[in-house]
């Protein structure tokens, strides 16, 4: 018997774009391995039907992972890719694809990726970088050095922030020094970056390079709610994208391709339209979480997490449009906070016009706030259209069926 073709994922989450590329792995016949950090995965072993081995690394140490890449070669499995699709696990994931199965993706333009502050410095010379100072840990902080570089508002960010989660709004310096004092306190050796606030239309990109070449998966427009943070609550895929978009936004990902010299990469873009031209929000080096796989395969038929699997796995990645809808997911957050008595309102949602997939997040029980991060949207309601705006009315409609009962705390 020949040995078993094995594909590692380091982490999931229960749901979104990562668990669906292992169910995609189970589905092209590879045996599937999640090294998890994430104990109550472990408790919950059974729901994972498509993991076919779990096992539990704390702190997902790289030399731990190390052991246990050995332990299942010695076992006789044949190692054909390790990936992530989880933030910060990309760059661990390719530094051990790079020793264990080489497949051409730079770990180091990956590890800058995964650093907003490496990021901006590394693309400082391009025209749609926005206007940035880098704070270091230790260094105290000249606020009328950054009155001359740069007007308020400003946003303030960790770089390593994931789903908005440290990504604050400025309006004046009164509210960057409290911000620059909160994320000092909860992790005093990063760096902070602090950069223009651009406002404009915002505009998510996924795509894969293959082979230096460059795929496009989809350009969606976002739609961002203001509270206590910018959370995005609606994704619109665009079937038909307005040519300049669809050039100027080609012309960025060229650009990004040969400065981070990109053999092989899957990553998506956020970037906003501004009166001064595109700005680059942020690079990640993967397929966004959430609904995004299921978006796209709704609006053109093609599973991007697959895709991406056959890219590392060395094959070329095929996104073979077999339908063109406009989609919009409407996210749901709440307003306030309680322990989730009961959810109402699925059924009438899926029943309603248009709407591809319903999917409600948390349990019975489960305390929820209003959103300080993207982690903290509830639910989300996926409907297609022959419009955006019809795509976007049958998603809003839904949407509007389903209610959280709470219970005040």
């Amino acid at each position: 018997m020949g040995r078993l073709k094995t594909i590692i994922f380091i982490g999931t989450n229960k749901s979104g774009s990562s668990r669906e590329a292992i169910k995609a792995a189970e589905r092209l016949g590879y045996f599937t391995v999640v090294f998890t950090n994430n104990e109550k995965q472990l408790q919950q072993r059974e729901e994972y039907i498509e993991v076919h081995e779990m096992i539990f690394i704390k702190n997902h140490h790289l030399s731990d992972m190390k052991k246990e890449v050995q332990k299942l070669q010695l076992q006789g499995k044949d190692i054909k890719t390790i990936v992530s699709f989880i933030d910060s696990q990309v760059h661990i994931a390719t530094a051990l694809c790079e020793e264990f199965c080489p497949n051409n993706i730079s770990s180091e333009s990956i590890y800058i990726m995964e650093n907003k502050d490496e990021t901006r410095v590394f693309l400082s010379d391009q025209p749609y970088t926005p206007k940035f100072i880098i704070v270091t840990p230790d260094v105290p902080i000249h606020y009328r050095m950054i009155k001359t570089m740069l007007t308020y508002p400003v946003m303030v960010k960790a770089p390593k922030s994931t789903g908005s989660k440290d990504v604050l709004f400025a309006e004046d310096e009164k509210q960057l020094k409290r911000h620059i004092q909160v994320l000092r306190e909860k992790n005093p050796d990063d760096t902070i970056i602090i950069e223009e606030y651009v406002e404009g239309e915002q505009y998510l990109v996924e795509a894969l390079i293959y082979n230096n070449k460059l795929l496009i998966a989809g350009i969606i427009k976002q739609e961002i709610t203001h509270g206590r943070r910018f959370i995005v609550t609606g994704y619109g895929v665009l079937a038909h994208v307005p040519p300049t978009i669809q050039r100027d936004i080609e012309e960025i990902l060229q650009s990004i391709i040969e400065k981070f010299g990109l053999e092989k990469a899957a990553l998506h873009l956020e970037l906003r339209w501004t009166r001064h031209g595109w700005r680059l929000i942020e690079i990640n080096p993967r397929i966004s979480g959430g609904a995004m796989n299921n978006m796209l395969q709704a609006a053109f038929g093609f599973n991007l997490v697959e895709e991406t699997l056959k890219l590392f796995l060395g094959e070329q990645p095929q996104l073979q449009v077999t339908s063109n809808h406009y989609v919009f997911t409407k996210y749901i957050i709440l307003a306030k906070k309680g322990i989730l008595e009961k959810v109402t309102g699925r059924g009438r949602a899926r029943k309603s016009p248009g709407v591809v997939e319903v999917y409600v997040k948390p349990k019975k029980g489960t305390k929820l706030t209003p959103p300080l991060s993207m982690g903290h949207r509830y639910a989300y309601v996926m409907a297609a259209g022959s419009t955006m705006n019809e795509a976007r009315e049958f998603a809003n409609a839904a949407a509007k069926e389903i209610t959280f009962h709470l219970q005040e705390e």
